[in-house]
């Protein structure tokens, strides 16, 4: 039985290869395919004419929706017809930024390895993985150069995100990285005062011992 998400992936797939210009009769044999993780079809169906590219009204494409559901073959069959890794949809998400939110670690280090943009514009992979404490992620973009102190257009860091979530590991690991611990966001919280905030007194006390000001 399909999830209630696999369905909705199931309808976005649908609504792009109806924009996709591809020949008749592949649309539903595309949705199977996907749903299966069969990634045969998946690249015999693309040979036929849907374009790897084709993006649904949010801006989804199918690369997005495989790593943002972990599927690994998928994904590679993807990335071997040549996608655009670092296309963004309606959010400004990228496949990657998808992943990392996932935790799809495998998924990570494929995008990446196949010129996946680790510090894009705004909000970024890094955050995406602190704000969802998936440490194994974090650090595999941090050793792919992902600069610690990004941020996004409100200013948040990943350090903030982890620090409001709680994340105590998360936190240690961004600033063995060199994270800034008074930065500000446009609203003027550090990650102490989120911290405190949101109630996450381990995270707040040790950043307050480690001489973080709020």
């Amino acid at each position: 039985m399909r999830t209630r998400g696999s369905l909705n992936s199931l309808v976005t797939i649908v609504l792009l290869l109806a924009c996709s210009g591809a020949p008749a009769g592949v649309y539903e044999d595309m949705v199977q395919a996907v749903g299966n993780d069969d990634e045969r079809t998946v690249a015999s169906l693309l040979k036929r004419g849907v374009d790897v590219d084709t993006v649904a009204p949010d801006g989804n494409t199918l690369l997005m929706i495989a790593a943002k559901a972990g599927k690994v073959p998928l994904v590679k069959t993807l990335l071997a017809a040549r996608p655009r890794v670092n296309q963004r949809n309606s959010l400004g998400e990228t496949a990657l930024m998808l992943a990392a939110f996932a935790g799809n670690l495998e998924v990570v280090q494929l995008l990446v390895g196949s010129g996946a943009e680790v510090n894009q514009s705004g909000w970024t992979s890094l955050i995406y993985s602190a704000a969802q404490n998936r440490m194994e992620v974090a650090r595999l973009l941090l050793k792919s150069g992902a600069e610690v102190n990004a941020r996004s257009a409100s200013g948040t860091t990943a350090l903030m995100m982890a620090a409001r979530e709680g994340h105590l590991s998360m936190v240690l690991l961004l600033m063995e990285h060199g994270a800034d611990l008074d930065v500000r966001n446009e609203d003027g919280a550090t990650a102490l005062k989120l911290a405190r905030e949101r109630g996450k007194r381990e995270v707040a006390d040790m950043l307050a011992r480690a001489g973080a000001k709020e």
